[in-house]
């Protein structure tokens, strides 16, 4: 795994809890490439790592620009990302990589709710260079909230940006209705935000007639528990048979018997322990397999997935 030790060489407030972070090479020299929508791994401390999408242009090869709320509800990550930090720290980071990226297609509509807005950031630098046509909606719960208004203002693709307030008139929140104005056979739809945000787009998507293949979401975290019934893990390569506990992860319980399977974001969102399954009946909880991956019933993510009975894991 390629890690970089970079310098944050630039932080400021953006919005209301939230700030942006601006990361550097100490010696200037040139950073990985990134694609439109990509994230990085952020090594916080020992057994924290977090994952934070890039919101700059992805030909800038100087500079990476990441924005993080403060989780009310943080389990250490946005906490240490707010606080520990300052101007002039080191930050080690993974290189990037993109678990949402742009498809090729003849007009684009793009969907950030609150701090969702990082990843359509880059999208919509990338979309306007390449000058394809798009839209991008950007929904926050007030002017306070909402991030980078500054940038979003000066862009060069400010004529085909729309906001809407959740705080202001009536007659210029969101109207997924204008949907139906949309040729679903051509247009892709990206959306990135708080699950009820997502849900709201991707059901009204549908509705209208856009195909699964055309619906592209990136979650930022799942709320879902690691609860459920007890089961059985067996290792392939040497026949173990492990017992999981019904209140612990899959993960958690094999590192406990010696068995490590790499994680990092814990939430089923990442893909990092994505394995590979031989037999059993899972129970998907994650929010970074497709539908049509989840049926073919031969991976899953065991930081937050579970399953029935028996899985026979390719370890």
């Amino acid at each position: 795994m390629t890690l970089l030790d970079l310098q944050i060489t630039r932080r400021r407030v953006v919005a209301q809890g939230i700030v942006s972070l601006e990361l550097r090479d100490p010696q200037q020299r040139p950073l990985p490439a990134f694609t439109a929508g990509a994230h990085i791994d952020v090594h916080i401390g020992p057994q924290l790592t977090r994952q934070y999408s890039l919101c700059n242009a992805p030909d800038e090869t100087d500079r990476y620009v990441l924005g993080v709320l403060l989780e009310p509800n943080s389990r250490g990550g946005s906490a240490a990302m707010h606080q520990r930090f300052a101007e002039g720290d080191t930050i080690t980071v993974g290189a990037p990589r993109n678990n949402f990226p742009l498809a090729p297609a003849r007009r684009t509509l793009l969907f950030g709710g609150g701090i969702g807005i990082t990843p359509l950031l880059s999208m919509a630098e990338a979309l306007w260079r390449a000058g394809d046509d798009f839209e991008f909606f950007y929904c926050a719960r007030s002017a306070s909230h909402a991030a980078f208004l500054d940038r979003l203002a000066a862009a060069p693709y400010a004529a085909h940006t729309r906001m809407h307030l959740d705080d202001g008139p009536a007659d210029q929140r969101l109207q997924l209705a204008r949907l139906a104005q949309e040729d679903p056979a051509v247009t892709h739809v990206y959306v990135c935000g708080p699950a009820g945000f997502i849900d709201h787009v991707c059901r009204a998507a549908r509705e209208h007639g856009w195909p699964e293949a055309h619906i592209h979401v990136e979650h930022f975290s799942l709320a879902q528990p690691v609860a459920g019934e007890a089961l059985t893990v067996q290792i392939a390569s040497i026949g173990q048979c492990i017992a999981i506990p019904p209140d612990e992860s899959i993960t958690s319980a094999l590192e406990r018997h010696g068995v490590s399977i790499p994680v990092s974001c814990e939430q089923g969102i990442c893909g990092t322990c994505l394995t590979r399954v031989l037999s059993g009946d899972i129970e998907h909880r994650d929010g970074f397999l497709t539908d049509a991956e989840r049926a073919q019933g031969d991976q899953m993510t065991p930081c937050c997935s579970r399953g029935r009975g028996t899985l026979v894991l390719d370890l």
